[in-house]
């Protein structure tokens, strides 16, 4: 079988389950979107076990540094006087330069996986109602997102793994 066509197969499947799951059993406990952006990540980075690792590691990172960035926006008295868009600006533009510069360490040298987890920390935090509070972000629940997206990135580059696999298997040489 055609490559493209196994991959069709393994990642529609594979697909349909982890929406199932993030749908029904694990309800909270992963984000199926966030899922699916580490999942094409995964593709992105090589779709191999260093593209996983990389994945894992970078985007959790951007993760945390997305966390961090919002919870100093939230805690640090700075909204009052600089008004909340500029510091909510100055904060994140602080943490992007975390990212790059962090780049040097070369477990963190894959930017785009970095940026990924940030986002999607940001994503999650901006359009979910009432992720971005300070009780929430310092809470040690399913709704934290450091906590969410962290494992949702994880799950994401699992389910990659296993789709790139179960193609590979179909595909012939």
């Amino acid at each position: 079988m055609k490559n493209l066509n196994a991959l069709a197969i393994s990642i529609s499947v594979l697909g349909a389950l982890a929406t199932f799951l993030a749908l029904g059993p694990f309800s909270g406990v992963y984000l199926i979107w966030a899922a699916f952006v580490a999942w094409g990540a995964f593709y992105a980075l090589g779709a191999d076990v260093a593209a996983l690792q990389k994945l894992v590691v970078c985007g959790v990172f951007g993760a945390l540094v997305a966390w961090l960035v919002a919870v100093a926006i939230l805690a640090l008295p700075l909204a009052g006087t600089l008004g909340l868009p500029l510091w909510a600006a100055l904060a994140v533009g602080a943490g992007v330069v975390v990212v790059v510069l962090a780049a040097n360490v070369p477990a963190l040298a894959t930017i785009p996986a970095t940026v990924f987890g940030f986002a999607s920390t940001f994503a999650y935090l901006l359009q979910t109602p009432d992720m971005l509070k300070l009780e929430v972000l310092l809470s040690a629940s399913l709704k934290n997102s450091l906590i969410v997206i962290s494992l949702s990135v994880v799950v994401g580059g699992l389910f990659g793994l296993m789709s790139a696999r179960w193609g590979a298997a179909m595909t012939k040489s």
